[in-house]
C-alpha cells in the first residue's frame, strides 16, 4: 500500500509532505515494487497520523470493561477504531481482587478471538488498573467499599493471570505501604499517582521510588496551590513523569489546558477520554462501577453530581485541544506518541516511523476524521 501526497505526523513531532510505503502491516523504508493490485491512497494534502492510543477508558457505546464481558469489551473496541482509536488500554475501577479477576479475564478472551488484523476493532495495548489502592477522601466516581491498602502479592497474582498484561496501576503515595508498593514493582508496571490526597513530599518521594505517572491530573487530588503544590507541582518538578490530561472541555478548564501545556511541555502531556459507557449514546441513565451515571451531552455525573469520567472519546479530545489553543503537532503528539511512550509501546504504536505498525488515520484539515487504517 502507498499513502502518497499526505502532511505525514513524523516521529521529530513535525509534520512533512512525504508518501508513506506499507508493507506487510509494517511502515517500511523504501518505496513498493509497483503491481498491478497495488492499493493507492491519495490523501490530497490531508494529514496522516498514528492511529489514536487511548490508555485510559473505562468503556463506550453502552458497554463497561467492568461489566466482565468479552462481547461487550468487542463492542467498545469497535466503537474505538471507528473514532480513529486504533490502540486501547480497557481501564479498570475499584473492586476486590475476585472481581477484577473475572474482568480481566475477558482481555484474554477477546484477544484469543479477534484476530490481529481486524478491519473492525481497536488493539488491546494492555489494561490500566485505576484502584483500588487509592485514597477515599479523594475516590471520585470509585466504589469506596472496595478501597484498599496496596497489596503487592494481589497486584502480581493479577497481572501473572493476565499474562503481564497491565500496563498502568493508580496509587495514592500517602496510604500506607504505596512506597514500599512503588519500589517493588516499578520494574514490573507502570505506577500512576492519582485519586490522592498526597502533597507535595509525599507524591515527590513516590516519584523519586518509581512512580512515572499522574491519573487525570487536576482530578481526584487537590488543587495546584501557591503554599501548597501537591501531586501537580511534584509531577511539574519531576521531568519524566508522564500528565494524563482529560480534555473535554468539562473536567478542565481550557486555560488550564494551555498552561498545562506550557508548564509540562509537549513531550509529557497525555491526552485520555477516561470515557464511560454512555460515550457514543443518547443522553439518559448509564453506569459506571456499579454506580449510577446521568448523561447530559458529554456531562456524565454520578447522582450526587460528582464528575463520573467523560462521555468524550479521544478524537474529539484531540480537536478540543486544538480548538483551545494548543498547536495541532502537540496535541497529536499527546493523543499518539506520548501515551504510547507512557506504557513503554513505542514506537511500535504511536508512530510512522520505519518497522512501525501501519496504524494510520486520515485526517481532513479541519480536522474530520476521513479514514482508519
Amino acid at each position: 500500500m502507498i499513502i502518497k501526497n499526505g502532511n505525514v505526523f513524523c516521529p521529530d513531532g513535525f509534520f512533512h509532505k512525504k508518501d508513506l510505503y506499507i508493507s506487510n502491516k509494517r511502515i517500511v523504508s523504501d518505496s513498493i515494487p509497483a503491481l498491478e493490485d497495488q492499493i493507492v491512497i491519495d490523501t490530497e494534502d490531508n494529514y496522516v497520523i498514528p492511529g489514536l492510543v487511548d490508555i485510559h477508558s473505562h468503556g463506550a457505546n453502552g458497554h463497561d470493561f467492568c461489566d466482565a464481558s468479552a462481547d461487550g469489551l468487542k463492542e467498545i473496541l469497535k466503537y474505538e477504531k471507528s473514532c480513529g482509536i486504533t490502540s486501547y488500554c480497557p481501564t479498570s475501577m475499584t473492586y476486590s481482587f475476585d472481581i477484577l479477576k473475572g474482568i480481566f479475564k475477558t482481555v484474554k478472551e477477546v484477544e484469543e478471538s479477534v484476530d490481529d488484523a481486524s478491519e473492525n476493532y481497536a488493539r488491546i495495548a494492555g489494561i490500566n488498573m485505576e484502584g483500588p489502592f487509592i485514597s477515599p477522601d479523594k475516590k471520585g466516581a470509585q466504589n469506596e467499599k472496595y478501597i484498599q491498602k496496596p497489596d503487592i502479592d494481589m497486584f502480581k497474582k493479577l497481572n501473572s493471570l493476565t499474562g503481564n498484561r497491565i500496563k498502568l496501576v493508580t496509587m495514592a503515595p500517602e496510604i500506607d505501604g504505596a512506597l514500599d508498593f512503588i519500589k517493588e514493582l516499578k520494574d514490573e508496571v507502570n505506577i500512576s499517582v492519582g485519586h490522592t490526597s498526597a502533597t507535595y513530599d509525599e507524591a515527590i518521594a513516590a516519584f523519586k521510588s518509581g512512580a512515572n505517572h499522574v491519573t487525570h491530573l487536576c482530578n481526584a487530588m487537590p488543587p495546584f496551590h501557591h503554599r501548597d503544590p501537591g501531586v501537580f507541582g511534584a509531577a511539574a518538578d519531576s521531568g519524566y513523569v508522564f500528565a494524563e490530561l482529560i480534555c473535554d472541555g468539562i473536567h478542565i478548564h481550557p486555560s488550564m489546558i494551555r498552561s498545562i501545556f506550557k508548564l509540562f511541555g509537549p513531550k509529557r502531556v497525555t491526552l485520555i477520554s477516561d470515557s464511560m459507557e454512555a460515550t457514543g449514546m443518547k443522553d439518559g441513565e448509564y453506569e459506571l462501577g456499579g454506580q449510577k451515571v446521568i448523561k447530559r451531552g458529554n456531562h456524565a455525573t454520578l447522582t450526587d453530581g460528582t464528575l463520573a469520567g467523560s462521555a468524550t472519546n479521544l478524537f474529539d479530545c484531540m480537536k478540543k485541544a486544538v480548538a483551545f489553543g494548543i498547536p495541532l503537532e502537540h496535541a497529536v503528539a499527546a493523543a499518539t506518541a506520548n501515551p504510547a511512550k507512557s506504557i513503554g509501546a513505542y514506537p511500535e504504536i504511536g508512530c510512522l516511523d520505519i518497522d512501525s505498525r501501519a496504524d494510520v488515520i486520515i485526517v481532513s484539515k479541519e480536522l474530520e476524521l476521513l479514514r482508519v487504517i
